[in-house]
C-alpha cells in the first residue's frame, strides 16, 4: 500500500476521544456505565474498562476554518447528552485525569465492565507478569500498593488527540511529536492526586505504566520493553519500521478473529482493515502512537497523542488540542531531522520531568541549554503553533481564543494540577484527607459547569462541598488511617508507653501480614494492673492482655451503622477491616468531629 501510494494525502484531519467518569451524588464513582450507555443510545459512545468510565469518540474534522469551535460544540452536545442520561441513573459526569474520590474498594474485579475483551486483557497481562501488579509512586506523598487486577488502569481518564499525517512525513512528524511532549504535557497537567496521596503533577503517566506493565523480574539481565512507553529512540525508517517494531517487540495479548485476507481485499481494489495490526497496536500503549485507519474508502496514517488528561473543562481541552495540532502542523525545518540534532534520552527525560513537576519543570532543548517551561512554551512553542494553525487556514478568531487560554494558563502557572494541589494544601489544615478529596471533587464539578478555563477558577472553600450526608456517609470518610499498632509478642510495657506518649486509648494488634488479630485499650491495661490475681512482670506481652474478639466494620459501612455497632457493643473504637487487613480506625473522637461539622453545616 505504501509503495503504490494508496494512502490519503493532501488533507489533514484532527480527531479526539473524550474519556470521563460517572459519579454519584456523594461524589464517589458510580458503577453505571452500561445503564448510561443504554440510555444514550448513540454510537459515538462506548464503555471503558471500569463501570465508572465511558468514552465518547468525536467525528473527525478537517483542519481548517472553524474546526476548533466545531470541536468545542461537538463536545458540549455529546457531554450534555451523557450527563442527562447519567442523571436518569442517579449519577453525573466529571472530567478529571484521576478522580480524587476513587478508593481501593472501587478498584476491584467486580467493578470491571462485563466485556469479554476486558477480562481477556486482564488475564493476559496477569499471566504475562506472573504475579500481582505492584505500584510505587513517590511525590510529596508516597504510594505503595499492589493489585491482582488491571483495573488500576481505569483510574486514568484522558483526552486523546489524533493528527493525520502522510507516509513521507511520518518520520519528521512522529519525532517532532516526541520532542514537544514534555512542554505540552507541562501545560496540561490535571492528575496530581490518587488514593488521597499527592504524587506527580500528572500521576497518570506513572500509574498507567505500572498498571499495564507485562514485564517479569525473573531475569534481571534481560532488557525488557515496557508495554506503556515513551519510546527508546528516534525513528528513521517510516511507518513500516514503527509497526514492525510493535509487532516484533510485544507479544499478542488478545485473540484476533481475522475474517478477511488483506492481500485479496487489496487486489480486488478495496481497502483492507488490517484488523490484526490495529488490535495488537491497541494493546501497546505508546504515549505518541502511530495508527492506521480508513476514512471513507481511503487508508490513512495518524499520530495519536495519549498523554493529555481529561478536563479540567471543555475549553481547556479544546485549547490543548489547538496547541498540539498547531505545533504538529507548524513544525519548521529547524526541527526536522531531529536524530542528528539531539539525544532521544534528553527528550524522554523532558517528558518524565514534565509529568513529575508540571510547569515547574526545566527542559533541555536543541542548543543544549535549560529552559523553564514558561519560557519555552511562551517564546518558542506558541508562535510555532500559531503559525501552524494559520498555515492550515484556521479562523484567526479561533486561533486567538484557544491559544490565549494556553498563554494565560502558562503565564499564571495555573493548571488543573496546581489548582487541585493548592486546594488540598489549604483544606488539609482543618479537614481530613477524605473530606478534602470530596471537597475538591465538588469544586471541580461546579467549576466545570460554569465553563471558565482553569486559570480563571476561584480558590476552593470547604463550604462549597456538598452536605453532611455526602461528606460523612461512610466510615472510610471519617476513619483515622495514620495508625499506631502493636503485635501480640510486643512487651506490654512498650505498648503502654505508646498509649501514653500518643495520648490515645486504643492500639490495634495485627500480625506480620497486617491482619487484625486483637485490640489493646487503656481500660484493659488498667484492669490488668489493678487485678490482684494477675502476675505483672517485665515479660508480660500484649497477647496476655489484649481483647481477642473485636467488633469491626468494612469501609462501606455507613457512619450511622458504625455508631450503632459501637453503642450496642459498648466500645470506644471500631477497627475498619478490608480483606482481613486493618485499614483504619473509627473512634468516639471521630464522632465528636463529625458533630462539629454537622453543627457548622446546620
Amino acid at each position: 500500500m505504501l509503495s503504490e501510494g494508496l494512502f490519503e494525502k493532501g488533507i489533514t484531519r484532527l480527531g479526539a476521544e473524550q474519556e470521563f467518569c460517572t459519579i454519584d451524588y456523594a461524589l464517589k464513582p458510580a458503577m453505571v456505565n452500561q445503564q448510561v450507555l443504554d440510555r444514550i443510545n448513540d454510537p459515538h459512545f462506548t464503555t471503558e474498562l471500569a463501570k465508572f468510565n465511558l468514552e465518547a469518540n468525536l467525528d473527525p474534522l478537517v483542519l481548517k476554518e472553524n474546526c476548533f469551535s466545531a470541536l468545542e460544540n461537538d463536545l458540549i452536545l455529546l457531554l450534555t447528552k451523557a450527563n442527562r442520561a447519567s442523571h436518569d441513573e442517579g449519577a453525573k459526569i466529571i472530567l478529571t485525569g484521576i478522580l480524587p474520590t476513587i478508593r481501593h474498594g472501587d478498584i476491584v474485579l467486580d467493578n470491571m465492565t462485563p466485556n469479554e475483551r476486558y477480562y481477556q486483557l486482564n488475564d493476559a497481562i496477569l499471566k504475562a507478569r506472573d504475579g500481582n501488579f505492584k505500584f510505587n509512586i513517590i511525590g510529596l506523598d508516597e504510594l505503595i500498593t499492589e493489585s491482582n487486577t488491571v483495573l488500576f488502569e481505569s483510574c486514568n481518564t484522558s483526552f486523546q488527540i489524533h493528527y493525520q499525517t502522510e507516509p513521507d512525513l511520518v518520520n519528521d512528524h512522529y519525532n517532532w511529536a516526541h520532542m514537544i511532549s514534555g512542554p505540552v504535557l507541562a501545560a496540561c497537567t490535571n492528575s496530581p492526586i490518587f488514593l488521597g496521596k499527592r504524587l506527580w503533577s500528572e500521576t497518570r503517566i506513572a500509574l498507567f505504566q505500572q498498571s499495564a506493565d507485562t514485564r517479569k523480574t525473573i531475569n534481571p539481565h534481560r532488557k525488557q520493553r515496557a508495554r506503556v512507553t515513551f519510546g527508546n529512540s528516534w525513528r528513521t525508517g517510516g511507518p513500516l519500521e514503527i509497526f514492525r517494531d510493535t509487532v516484533q517487540r510485544y507479544k499478542v495479548l488478545l485473540p484476533i478473529d481475522i475474517s478477511e485476507d488483506s492481500e485479496q481485499v487489496l487486489q480486488s481494489g478495496r481497502t483492507p482493515k488490517l484488523k490484526a495490526l490495529c488490535t495488537h497496536n491497541g494493546t501497546v500503549y505508546h504515549w505518541n502512537r502511530l495508527c492506521y485507519g480508513i476514512t471513507g474508502s481511503k487508508p490513512h496514517l495518524r499520530i495519536e497523542n495519549r498523554y493529555i488528561p481529561s478536563g479540567p473543562t471543555i475549553i481547556d481541552e479544546v485549547s490543548n488540542t489547538a496547541f498540539w495540532i498547531g505545533l504538529m502542523h507548524g513544525v519548521t525545518d529547524k526541527y526536522k531531522d531531529l536524530p542528528s540534532k539531539m539525544s532521544f534520552d534528553k527528550v524522554k527525560n523532558n517528558f518524565l520531568v514534565a509529568a513529575k513537576e508540571g510547569l515547574k519543570a526545566q527542559f533541555q532543548w536543541l542548543d543544549e541549554k535549560l529552559y523553564t517551561a514558561q519560557d519555552l512554551i511562551l517564546n518558542e512553542l506558541i508562535p510555532i503553533a500559531e503559525a501552524g494553525l494559520t498555515k492550515a487556514g484556521v479562523d484567526p478568531a479561533d486561533i486567538q481564543k484557544y491559544l490565549k487560554v494556553i498563554e494565560e494558563r502558562v503565564t499564571l502557572r495555573k493548571t488543573g494540577s496546581s489548582w487541585i494541589l493548592d486546594s488540598f494544601e489549604e483544606l488539609k489544615k482543618n479537614h481530613s484527607t477524605e473530606e478534602v478529596v470530596v471537597g475538591i471533587t465538588e469544586g471541580i464539578y461546579q467549576r466545570q459547569k460554569k465553563g471558565l478555563p482553569v486559570h480563571n477558577w476561584s480558590a476552593l472553600k470547604m463550604e462549597e462541598a456538598v452536605g453532611w450526608e455526602s461528606k460523612y456517609q461512610f466510615v472510610n470518610q471519617i476513619m483515622a488511617t495514620d495508625l499506631l499498632t502493636v503485635q501480640k509478642g510486643d512487651l506490654l510495657e512498650m505498648a503502654v508507653n505508646i498509649l501514653l506518649w500518643s495520648n490515645i486509648n486504643h492500639l490495634p494488634v495485627e500480625n506480620s501480614s497486617g491482619e487484625l488479630i486483637g485490640l489493646l485499650t487503656s481500660d484493659l491495661v488498667l484492669k490488668w494492673h489493678n487485678d490482684p490475681n494477675t502476675a505483672n512482670s517485665a515479660s508480660t506481652t500484649v497477647a496476655d492482655v489484649m481483647l481477642n474478639k473485636v467488633a469491626t466494620c468494612d469501609p462501606k459501612t455507613t457512619t450511622k451503622e458504625a455508631y450503632f455497632i459501637m453503642k450496642n457493643q459498648e466500645v470506644g473504637c471500631l477497627p475498619v477491616v478490608e480483606n482481613d487487613k486493618l485499614i483504619g480506625l473509627v473512634t468516639l473522637h471521630a464522632f465528636v468531629k463529625l458533630m462539629e461539622h454537622f453543627l457548622e453545616d446546620k
